[in-house]
């Protein structure tokens, strides 16, 4: 502050940046200026943040892939890497023969079928009055879709679908084929005190997110073939088709499980009461091998995750993003959980340092 001659005092105005206060508000409303601009830029770019998380948690599925097999084949990463690769081709390649060739017939007889049990699921309902008369499959179809959210436009087609895959699989492929160099370009934009607790939580991140897709990979593959051999000795139709939903689905944890069981007893009931019954203990069977005895052991070696958790999850990230941040719930959801632990025992760390 200046006096000028006659007793009057100047004061710093806002065009002076030098005061100390001014500084301190002017800091306050960039910090919430650029907090507002990234929670709009996130929402308008939702779509395109998810494409790169989906390829970070495929990358670490072929990152955890070459790892596991450098175990039993002792040759360079980059030769186990392709072989991973050429695996995946290998495994969508057979899927869609295998679909093509010997499941259309059986993709279209199941449409029919599940339309038709729905109907007389609905008929039903009217006739004791729990739904009104005039509403349809359809109808009920596109509600449950709504309550879950808009399907983006980069996911509402096949077309869309098909793209957005390939984006994952190649943001996925180059992340993994050197990851050290994305972890450095990361760490480059931080200052050099926080470089080293930011490769600590790194490592973490990739640790828990090797062991979290293994585990939910092994579940697929369980609960696919399970469902496809037992469903095949009980007679049940379209038992290989069922086997392949099941183990995709089983992808979405909660959600996917539903969805498969009600498929699996729909198609059982449409053949015989002893098949519908039989297609009930081999849901149970299956999602009880899955449930207590994969998931604890996965939960156990990687982060465990309360079922409730990931599926209020589910659910806000598809009303929120559609399909796919429905499946990217889970493993954004573990993400979060480990940055949230590392965090906390980094403060806790410098709190004892500074105390000492």
């Amino acid at each position: 502050m200046n006096e000028r001659p006659g007793g009057h005092i100047e004061e710093p105005g806002p065009a002076d940046f030098r005061d100390p206060l001014t500084q301190r508000e002017l800091k306050r409303a960039i910090i919430w200026l650029g907090t507002a601009v990234a929670i709009v830029a996130a929402w308008f770019l939702a779509q395109s943040i998810l494409l790169i998380l989906g390829g970070l948690v495929f990358a670490t599925m072929l990152d955890g892939g070459a790892r596991l097999l450098g175990r039993v084949l002792p040759i360079g990463r980059g030769w186990r890497l392709a072989i991973i690769c050429i695996a995946f081709l290998a495994f969508i390649v057979w899927i869609f023969y295998f679909a093509g060739y010997q499941l259309a017939g059986q993709a279209e007889a199941l449409r029919t079928v599940i339309t038709a049990q729905f109907n007389r699921l609905f008929g039903w309902a009217q006739s004791i009055g729990l739904v009104t008369r005039g509403t349809g499959a359809g109808e009920i179809g596109q509600r449950l879709l709504g309550s879950l959210g808009q399907v983006t436009a980069a996911l509402g087609n096949a077309l869309g679908a098909i793209s957005s895959l390939a984006m994952i699989v190649v943001i996925g492929i180059f992340v993994a084929i050197e990851p050290r160099l994305y972890e450095r370009g990361v760490a480059w934009m931080l200052p050099m005190e926080r470089r080293a607790a930011f490769y600590e939580t790194s490592a973490k991140l990739g640790w828990t997110m090797r062991r979290l897709m293994a585990g939910r990979l092994l579940g697929m593959a369980v609960e696919g073939v399970g469902t496809w051999i037992l469903l095949a000795l009980g007679g049940v139709p379209m038992a290989a088709l069922l086997g392949i939903l099941t183990g995709l689905l089983a992808f979405l944890p909660n959600i996917g499980a539903i969805v498969s069981g009600v498929l699996i007893v729909l198609v059982g009931f449409s053949a015989s009461a002893e098949a519908g019954f039989w297609a009930i203990a081999v849901y149970v069977i299956v999602q009880s091998v899955d449930g207590y005895l994969i998931v604890p052991m996965v939960a156990k070696r990687s982060v465990d995750l309360a079922p409730a958790l990931i599926l209020g999850a589910q659910l806000l990230f598809g009303a929120l993003f559609g399909i796919l941040g429905l499946a990217l719930a889970d493993p954004i959801v573990a993400m979060i959980k480990v940055l949230l632990e590392e965090r906390s025992g980094n403060a806790a760390q410098e709190a004892g340092s500074r105390a000492a």
